[in-house]
């Protein structure tokens, strides 16, 4: 191991001396958020990034391991809801003084929980909304709006945020999902990385193939 130093899911600063990065999954204390091993964020903290989550509603935010989330991100949870059949959508049961009951949880539009794949990089300003799936290895581009399922090994961009391309061709897709190298030993892992991080595709599929 470079250094001699064993990567350490539970560190929280993974860089000497810089704050501004963190593993995330050793800092949370919302028992709703859960978080893989290794995912970082470019902050010193993570949980001022999830909004509105709400223990009523029960809804949770899920993300895998390795994810790299940018600067700026925000996780919009179902708990910024008004309801929408009604005719008006100001939430008078969450204000003082106002003679109302919180609606039931049918006549809200909630979405379930969130959740983010493993090895999922979301740019810098991205909002994902309530409910979304992100599938493993999909790119978020800086600034998107992510308001439906996104399918793994996908780049997505824009507000909304619209397909871009997938990453790979179906094959290596389809490898890569069977593969999933982020269940594996830091040792192994580590023994991966110049396949993880080889450009040359016909060569990693193999590499993969040999190893399945």
């Amino acid at each position: 191991m470079k250094d001699g130093k064993i990567p350490d899911p539970n560190t929280i600063h993974p860089i000497a001396g810089y704050d501004k990065e963190i593993y995330v999954k050793p800092t949370v204390k919302n028992p709703n958020i859960i978080v893989g091993d290794f995912t970082y964020i470019a902050d010193s903290e993570f949980e001022s990034h999830v909004t509105h989550l709400y223990e009523w509603n029960g809804d949770r935010l899920i993300i895998g391991k390795f994810c790299q989330i940018a600067s700026g991100v925000e996780f919009v949870m179902n708990g910024a809801n008004h309801q929408m059949n009604a005719i008006s959508t100001f939430p008078f049961y969450t204000l003082e003084g106002w003679d109302m009951e919180p609606p039931e949880t049918s006549d809200l539009p909630l979405k379930g929980d969130t959740v983010i794949g493993n090895d999922v990089w979301i740019g810098q300003n991205a909002v994902i909304l309530r409910g979304v799936h992100i599938g493993d290895g999909s790119i978020i581009g800086a600034d998107s709006v992510v308001g439906s399922n996104v399918e793994p090994y996908t780049i997505v961009i824009g507000n909304p945020a619209r397909k871009l391309r997938k990453r790979f061709d179906d094959e290596l897709i389809e490898l890569m999902l069977k593969f999933k190298w982020w269940d594996k030993s830091i040792e192994e892992i580590n023994e991966l990385i110049p396949i993880l991080t080889c450009g040359d595709l016909e060569k990693v599929k193999k590499e993969i193939k040999s190893r399945l």
